[in-house]
């Protein structure tokens, strides 16, 4: 392993060019991070969740990778890193960026800051431990191969560097490990019926809040300040909340790879690939269809300025402007009526993207009809028991107040 100091800004930078001239160095860095693994209670070489306290994303900060790079000794072209980053190579690091150190104000250089808060952990190692910090790199978008490369990709989503519905996933419920989650932190489930009755005799139970093999969005990342959850358990690491989302206690959740593009009040369940416009208002308990399970594999959509009502279900994507009445359900199989008078209204908002006309007064359409089309009002027809539908003449308006 190589030993250099740089001792002023002009040898580094002839440093890093030397460095990225290598073959071995990537021409294209999906992501890269140092990371600190945390391990099983009992299985000490099951890695349960992984610290990322700097996302380096989409070829951003290839600088300081390539320091990294040159103090791992790395020769050979590669399309993913996973290797220890160990005291020698922290402080080779560190030797190499020592014309930017009086430059330190918490607010800048934070890979930099990494490796002095990493520098200061692994000192602090008891004798034996497994060294838990790792240099990770993702060159290609495939399906990630250990739980740092998840948590990568999922603080990706969270942070709003890569979109929606964007990243391949697959594979990833293999990678993660059920645990109890306790303040962000994760305990093997053996482990925690090992100590029970030790814990509960003792006076001192550990207080699970949740099992599951994700952690909470906000044990991994900040928000926006105008961005509001009033229940950490409701929403998953891997979710994506826009600037001025609100996401209400009670029936809300945001599951991971899902949320908001824009400014919304969530009060109901927005499902895994469900991706919300802005200004949308999901009701209390409203409920729309994802992908995991259920036979659903098409990832649903909702449009700007749309209300879905209280306790409704949606199974089809809305385009901007729509609305379903509280209490309604729509599946894509769902008949639904609606007027030629209506159907030209609506078709007036959907250039483009138009329902077929027909010469009959009225129409009985599936749901899938409709699906992504703008300015639709659903409502039951109470008198008639019908599902209808017509062209939505209510603006949504979310309160400025509280977004």
């Amino acid at each position: 392993m190589e030993k250099l100091e740089l001792e002023t800004k002009e040898e580094f930078t002839k440093y890093i060019e030397d460095i990225q001239s290598k073959d071995y160095f990537p021409k294209n860095v999906l992501g890269w991070a140092i990371v600190r693994e945390v391990y099983g209670q009992i299985n000490a070489d099951k890695v349960l969740m992984s610290y990322i306290p700097v996302l380096n994303w989409d070829n951003s900060n290839l600088g300081s990778l390539a320091v990294l790079l040159g103090s791992l000794d790395i020769k050979a072209p590669f399309t993913e890193l996973y290797l220890d980053l160990d005291k020698a190579a922290i402080e080779n690091s560190l030797d190499k960026f020592k014309s930017f150190m009086g430059e330190l104000d918490g607010t800048n250089h934070h890979n930099i800051m990494t490796l002095i808060e990493g520098h200061k952990a692994i000192a602090e190692l008891e004798a034996g431990m497994v060294n838990p910090f790792k240099l990770v790199v993702i060159t290609e978008d495939v399906p990630c191969s250990n739980v740092s490369q998840a948590y990568m990709k999922l603080h990706a989503l969270s942070e709003g560097k890569a979109p929606l519905r964007s990243l391949n996933l697959d594979g990833i419920f293999g990678l993660l490990t059920n645990c109890a989650w306790s303040n962000g932190f994760p305990f093997e489930l053996e482990y925690i019926n090992a100590i029970s009755i030790q814990a509960k005799m003792s006076g001192q139970p550990i207080n699970i809040e949740y099992v599951d093999k994700f952690p909470t969005l906000l044990s991994q990342v900040m928000l926006a300040p105008n961005t509001r959850i009033l229940d950490a358990k409701k929403v998953r690491f891997g979710a994506q909340l826009a600037a001025g989302t609100t996401v209400m206690p009670g029936a809300s959740y945001v599951n991971f790879n899902a949320g908001t593009e824009g400014p919304c009040m969530v009060e109901g369940r927005i499902s895994s690939s469900v991706i919300v416009g802005k200004n949308t208002d999901i009701g209390g308990g409203a409920s729309i269809a994802g992908v995991l399970s259920g036979g659903n594999s098409d990832p649903i959509t909702i449009g700007d300025n749309c209300l879905l009502g209280a306790n409704s279900s949606v199974a089809i994507s809305f385009g901007n402007g729509c609305i379903i009445d509280l209490g309604c359900a729509i599946a894509s199989g769902t008949k639904v009526t609606i007027t030629q008078e209506e159907i030209n209204k609506i078709n007036a908002v959907n250039e483009g993207n138009t329902i077929p006309e027909s010469d009959e007064p009225a129409q009985v359409l599936k749901a899938s009809e409709l699906s992504g089309k703008n300015g639709i009002h659903f409502r039951m027809d109470s008198s008639a028991g019908l599902m209808v539908a017509f062209r939505s003449t209510f603006e949504i308006e979310l309160n400025e107040d509280l977004h």
